[in-house]
């Protein structure tokens, strides 16, 4: 049998973060079944030129999340869908839910580094060697495929994360993208509201670009603070549209 929820998530996407964060409080409560599949935000945007469109850090951070990807990839391989799931987790709290160093300050790509990745792995009781896929430019093309299958279910006007609920035939979109986590109690019934939304047959969009910086201490805003306003016109904060 398939997952409940198919999510594709590229691990350097703080908003994919906070979303998957919010999934897991959900899984627990609900014992539902994720399959944690891949989407690259460098992928998406090869067509782009980052260097008129994107503030200066976004190609290194996006080529770091293809590079991570790809250890992903080489997880799933080896050890299972399930594994793919702990790294992700093991990632995401070293990307976003520590303070950033001055050194990741200043380059983005250092998350695509074997010295960023082993300590994840080993968190993820994965085996040190699966950090040689960094370089396995081979494994792009079955990141690309997913990173297609996810556009497929939802067009291409989108980002990161993309839900797959109920798949096969289940409807899939962008997001739900929040900047807040929930509580224990809220989660459930956020989630409750959004798949009411994705089982009506006809439900396209609800959108708006004005959003807050997640509560990520990677971005330096703890749990209690409340992020400042920004305006992630065509899902990004480019410099041009």
């Amino acid at each position: 049998m398939g997952a409940d929820i198919n999510f594709y998530f590229d691990p350097v996407c703080p908003f994919a973060w906070m979303t998957s964060k919010w999934v897991r409080q959900v899984q627990a409560q609900r014992d539902y079944t994720v399959d944690w599949r891949f989407i690259s935000l460098r992928l998406l945007n090869a067509h782009i030129d980052y260097d008129a469109h994107f503030p200066p850090e976004y190609e290194a951070g996006h080529t770091a999340g293809l590079r991570l990807l790809r250890v992903a990839a080489a997880t799933r391989e080896a050890h299972g869908p399930e594994a793919v799931g702990r790294l992700y987790a093991a990632l995401g709290a070293r990307i976003f839910d520590t303070a950033p160093s001055p050194e990741s300050r200043a380059d983005a790509g250092l998350r695509g580094t074997a010295g960023f990745v082993a300590p994840a792995l080993a968190e993820a009781e994965l085996p040190a060697s699966l950090a040689e896929a960094l370089d396995d430019t081979a494994r792009d093309m079955v990141i690309q495929a997913e990173t297609d299958e996810a556009l497929s279910l939802t067009g291409k006007d989108v980002g990161t994360p993309i839900l797959h609920f109920e798949p096969p035939e289940g409807v899939a979109f962008f997001g739900p993208v929040i900047s807040r986590l929930p509580t224990e109690e809220q989660a459930g019934e956020l989630w409750d509201h959004v798949v009411g939304l994705a089982r009506f047959p006809g439900f396209a969009e609800l959108k708006r670009s004005l959003r807050e910086r997640p509560q990520l201490r990677a971005f330096g805003i703890t749990e209690d603070e409340v992020g400042r306003q920004e305006d992630w016109h065509a899902g990004s904060r480019r410099l041009k549209k």
